[in-house]
């Protein structure tokens, strides 16, 4: 299915119940538990880009806005990335496939990481610089 078909679903998520068959409830309310859980995260991190840029004023500019916007980014990333997953997964168990891999796990470890190695760096070295 197109990327374009999933934008749709993620709308009219009722369209999903047209393909295949249901699968058992236990497994589709795991999946809502993971989406809640990628939609905590995405929250944590904007969290974590508001607090940077308004609790650490003494912080230079450069450092604080590139964190900032690193962490919101992330969180924004991590919503989209949720609700899209679910989809796939949720018409995977559907049609009786495996369910979908993903390197977006890989991608957000690795951008929060960045983003904390910098926090770090600003940690050891001061605000200043």
């Amino acid at each position: 299915m197109s990327l374009r078909q999933d934008l749709r679903l993620w709308w009219s998520p009722a369209r999903i119940a047209d393909e295949g068959d249901t699968p058992d409830y236990r497994f589709s309310l795991a999946n809502e538990r993971t989406f809640l859980a990628w939609l905590r995260t995405a929250l944590a991190l904007i969290a974590g880009g508001f607090a940077v840029d308004q609790f650490l004023p003494g912080l230079p500019d450069g450092w604080r806005i590139a964190l900032a916007l690193g962490l919101l980014a992330s969180g924004v990333l991590c919503a989209l990335r949720a609700v899209h997953h679910w989809v796939r997964c949720e018409r995977a168990m559907r049609r009786g496939e495996d369910l979908p891999v993903s390197r977006f796990p890989a991608v957000l470890s690795l951008l929060v990481a960045v983003v904390a190695l910098a926090m770090v760096v600003v940690v050891v070295f001061g605000w200043a610089g």
